[in-house]
């Protein structure tokens, strides 16, 4: 079974106290879904079009579990509490089955 990401790209973050509060909510609400967080804000180097911005990279077991975790009570609460506070680019992608032939 091909793995779940979620992949947030922020394009601006306009309230950061906003975002902190998303940050402490939504960490427990990730792990609770089975989430685990492989990069979050580190350096990033943007390509073509990119913004040079905060990126987060969460693995889940499976594309339905990364749906279902975004879709829960827990997580739905963080993003009431981000509201406004970023424009972001997320995504739901799922992984490759067959990682010896990825390009």
């Amino acid at each position: 079974m091909a793995k779940g990401y979620w992949v947030s790209v922020y394009r601006t973050i306009s309230d950061p106290e906003k975002l902190a509060a998303y940050n402490k909510l939504a960490g427990p609400a990730v792990k609770a879904g089975g989430g685990r967080t492989f990069a979050r804000g580190g350096r990033v180097v943007a390509h073509d079009d990119g913004v040079a911005e905060r990126v987060v990279l969460v693995e889940f077991d499976s594309f339905e579990q990364a749906v279902a975790a975004h879709a829960s009570e827990a997580y739905q609460q963080a993003l009431l509490a981000l509201s406004d506070g970023v424009e972001r680019d997320f995504r739901i992608i799922e992984g490759v089955h067959d990682v010896e032939h990825v390009v």
